[in-house]
């Protein structure tokens, strides 16, 4: 890295993080700290104002602001791109939100660069995978809602709907007291993670199956170790289910990344799949989507409730 390119990243760096010691700088730039006092030294020289304060490091001033930054095409289009998952995911206020900041990333582009960037863009499709909230007011209105308590740390009350263990298209309903710890988009579904009180212990929620939602005046205070971003919830699927699928279907078995898929292995005859899943009926439905490509080979509990719904259909056939 060149010495310009090192001073403009130095004020970057202060812009996004604040104070930092002329170690810590030397360290991100991999370089000796008498070059980072050279380079503070020329960009005060320079007009940008560097605060040093002894023992503790340097700073930007209070309000000060780099130029608009030139864009790459290939950086505008990554910019952009990301604004259209945001218009497709997210709430009304981000969807508003994203299409400011698309008028304002657009309006400083070089004509030349922003022409590049449409054209790369035209080269890309993103498909909605079920989890968009601006066709839907209901799911726009609770995500909005549940954002909120999430950042200000408020009681959520809900009542929460799923299916019966049994797969027989029965459901239970129980009203949860929850303290709101974020929001995660994951295959197609906005899921609320969060403290259940009634069951005293994290637990995911589809936010499709919330109901009568209430945002609480009580306020709880996130645990201090807690990071949405590396959380990663206990897996408590123990039942193996194990299939036979048909030699031919083996392209389609590995393109469907099935959630509770846990190997897939040749066969001489056919394609041997496990599963893992906390209880069979889990993959009652998947397994029967297969048709008669798939053989399940236990365990029995699950066999019997595939001839069981099988001869349902006939019935109704």
């Amino acid at each position: 890295m060149n010495k310009t390119d090192r001073m403009l990243a130095i004020v970057l760096e202060l812009q996004r993080k604040g104070t930092l010691r002329a170690a810590d700088l030397a360290a991100v730039f991999e370089t000796s700290v008498r070059t980072i006092y050279r380079d503070v030294q020329a960009l005060c020289e320079a007009g940008v104002p560097v605060v040093g304060s002894p023992g503790q490091g340097y700073s930007l001033m209070e309000g000060y602001f780099l130029p608009p930054i030139g864009f790459t095409a290939e950086e505008a289009v990554t910019l952009l791109l990301g604004l259209d998952i945001v218009e497709r995911q997210f709430d009304a206020a981000y969807q508003a939100s994203s299409l400011a900041a698309r008028g304002k990333i657009e309006a400083i582009l070089p004509k030349g660069v922003l022409e590049e960037s449409v054209r790369m863009r035209s080269a890309w499709k993103l498909v909605d995978g079920g989890s968009r909230a601006g066709g839907d007011d209901l799911l726009s209105d609770k995500l909005s809602r549940l954002r909120q308590a999430v950042l200000e740390e408020r009681l959520v009350r809900f009542r929460y709907t799923k299916a019966k263990p049994g797969a027989d298209g029965s459901e239970l309903e129980s009203v949860r007291d929850a303290e709101p710890y974020g929001l995660v988009s994951a295959d197609g579904y906005w899921i609320l993670v969060a403290y259940c009180r009634l069951r005293g212990d994290i637990r995911h929620f589809r936010i499709s199956r919330i109901g009568e939602l209430t945002v609480l005046d009580e306020r709880f205070r996130r645990p201090a170790g807690f990071e949405l971003q590396s959380y990663r919830p206990v897996d408590d699927r123990n039942v193996f289910v194990r299939l036979l699928f048909r030699p031919e279907l083996e392209a389609l078995l590995r393109e469907s990344d099935y959630f509770y898929m846990h190997a897939i292995e040749p066969a001489p005859e056919g394609v041997r799949v496990t599963l893992r899943v906390r209880r069979p009926d889990d993959a009652l439905h998947w397994v029967l989507g297969w048709g008669s490509g798939v053989t399940v080979l236990e365990p029995e509990p699950l066999r019997i409730r595939v001839r069981q719904e099988i001869e349902n259909m006939l019935k109704r056939y």
